[in-house]
């Protein structure tokens, strides 16, 4: 009987260890694999430059940085040239999402979750996504739209000149 315990408690630990290996596969290593691997702005890329969040340029997301001849300057969030309309760019580094609702109209909000304090890592479809429970926000207004978060994201104050949008 204790040959029965002995291997019973052997093939658990493999089973186990099986199990920890594959979570391990399938986690991400701070950038979004799901959507391309391209990490927010303010991470840097495997180049040494930043990207647009989300990876591929997917309906309402726009690749930017790594390698970009034209970055945004020392001190700016983004550039509006950057900022697809429908879409937007989350800055990791200031943990801000600037979005472009609608032509011409920008806004920012916290890059932060309201649900239990995850930073958001997309911008698609006129959505801001949250990761850890798939909480979507309006890019319009930051009001939540599903999962869930019930408030809206903090909207965040930005000013604009020329082509370069800042913190105000």
């Amino acid at each position: 009987m204790d040959k029965n315990v002995t291997r019973r408690h052997a093939l658990s630990a493999a089973a186990l260890a099986g199990v920890g290996a594959a979570v391990a596969a399938c986690s991400s290593s701070g950038t979004d694999t799901a959507s391309g691997g391209a990490p927010a702005v303010g991470e840097k890329a495997a180049g040494g430059g930043s990207a647009a969040t989300g990876g591929s340029a997917a309906a309402g997301e726009k690749a930017a940085g790594a390698g970009e001849a034209n970055p945004a300057p020392a001190g700016a969030l983004a550039k509006k040239s950057d900022i697809p309309v429908g879409g937007g760019v989350i800055v990791s580094a200031e943990k801000v999402v600037v979005v472009q609702p609608e032509a011409g109209t920008f806004k920012a909000y916290s890059a932060i979750c309201t649900h239990e304090g995850c930073p958001v890592k997309r911008v698609r479809d006129g959505m801001i996504v949250c990761p850890c429970h798939n909480s979507k926000f309006a890019i319009a207004d930051g009001s939540p739209k599903s999962g869930p978060a019930r408030k809206a994201l903090t909207e965040v104050a930005i000013s604009s000149e020329g082509d370069t949008i800042t913190l105000a």
